[in-house]
This record gives structure tokens, C-alpha cells and sequence, in this order.
């Protein structure tokens, strides 16, 4: 195995990356934007942690020029919802540019910082996690405004960046999660966190510079755009 990066790894979906990455003997560079959580009780050789604020350009560039090397493996998973039930008349602009920073943006951000470190010979892969509300043919329900739309501008940079990223062995794929048992998906959840988890290491796995940017589900599933 090689070198993995983590946002967004101190809880939740994050912190699962980082367990079942180092159990499978990766070394794992993982980034918090303010509390260690999990991170604080995942001690191990491997594991290496450094700040991390995704909607700061001086945040992420300090978190690149800190990471190792030569990286194999990004997981763009910092993330922020936005409070899934308003309705139209309650969308505050303020806070939906600011997710759209965090959840379109950031991850772009730290694409863009750690490229040096992800060119090279052999085949990178990056993992964006998006969400089925990303996609406008499943919007049937409508709401959660600012969160649909990241994360649909999400897919959108992932698309558009992977043309070039071709070109320099690296292959992105957008990754639904699943409804899982989190913070935000809720108790009602029928996923388990490790489930997702290791079900969207297996759509990694089949990951090539020929399928690069699809839309997967945790379980293999082609979403719809």
C-alpha cells in the first residue's frame, strides 16, 4: 500500500477512512479542522495529523507543504450540511455561500495544493465525497438548497478537472456514501458506517484512468447525473 490522505477525518465517515485504511496498511496522512475526536484514541505508526480548514487558502497550503511527498490515494470528505429541511423563503445567501465554499470549493482547494504531490508514475486515484442530493434527476423532493447545490458543484469541478488530470495518471471518482448512520444522516439510517466505508473501498478499487469522474454509489451503483 501507499500513502493516503484524509480531510475531515476526525469523525464519522473521516475517521472511518482513516481506521479501515490503516488497518489495510496504508500510511495516512489525515487532516481536522478543529478537534482531534476519533483521531485522539487512532494511534499508530502510520497515522500522521495536521490542521486542516478547507475554506482557507493559508490552512491548506500549510496542510500541502506538510504532507508527504508522493500520495497515492486522496479522500476529499470535509463536508457541511446546511439544515436539510428549510424551505425556500428561509435560504440565507451568507450561509449558503459559505457552504458552497466548504463543500464545492474546499475540496478543489486541496486538489489543487497537493497536485505536485499526486503527479507521478504510477496511478493516483481521489475520491470526492459527494452525495445522491447532488444529483438533479433524484431531486424529487427538493430542499436542503445550498447543500444539493455544492455538492452538485462538486461533481461539476470533479468532471471538468479530471479532463486534465488524465493527462497526468491521476483518476477521480464521485462517491455517495449511502444513507449512513452519522451526525447527519441520523439514527434512521439504514447504513452503517463501516459498511459504507468498506464498500466504497471496493469502488476505488475498479478505479481507472478509463472510468475516471463517474458518480458511484457505496455499492457500486452508477447514479444519475
Amino acid at each position: 500500500m501507499g500513502v493516503a490522505v484524509v480531510t475531515g477525518a476526525n469523525r464519522g465517515l473521516g475517521a472511518e477512512w482513516v481506521h479501515q485504511l490503516l488497518e489495510a496498511g496504508w500510511k495516512v496522512y489525515a487532516g481536522f479542522r478543529k478537534d482531534l475526536g476519533r483521531l485522539s484514541v487512532l494511534e499508530h505508526q502510520n497515522l500522521t495529523v495536521h490542521q486542516l480548514d478547507v475554506v482557507s487558502n493559508d490552512s491548506v497550503q500549510g496542510f500541502a507543504e506538510n504532507a508527504p511527498e508522493k500520495i497515492d490515494l486522496l479522500i476529499n470528505n470535509a463536508g457541511v450540511a446546511d439544515g436539510r429541511w428549510r424551505n425556500l423563503t428561509e435560504i440565507d445567501d451568507s450561509w449558503a455561500l459559505e457552504v458552497l465554499d466548504i463543500n464545492a470549493l474546499g475540496p478543489v482547494r486541496v486538489v489543487k495544493a497537493l497536485y505536485g504531490k499526486m503527479n507521478h508514475d504510477s496511478l493516483t486515484k481521489i475520491a470526492m465525497v459527494s452525495s445522491l442530493m447532488a444529483s438533479i434527476d433524484d431531486c424529487h423532493i427538493g430542499r436542503s438548497y445550498a447543500y444539493r447545490a455544492s455538492k452538485t458543484a462538486l461533481n461539476m469541478f470533479t468532471v471538468a478537472m479530471k479532463k486534465e488530470a488524465i493527462e497526468d495518471n491521476i483518476a477521480f471518482v464521485i462517491l455517495h456514501p449511502g444513507w449512513v448512520k452519522t451526525d447527519m444522516g441520523g439514527d434512521r439510517a439504514p447504513v452503517e458506517i463501516p459498511d459504507s466505508i468498506s464498500g466504497m473501498r471496493e469502488v476505488l478499487e475498479t478505479r481507472t484512468l478509463e472510468n475516471s469522474g463517474e458518480f458511484v454509489q457505496f455499492d457500486g451503483a452508477l447514479l444519475p447525473w
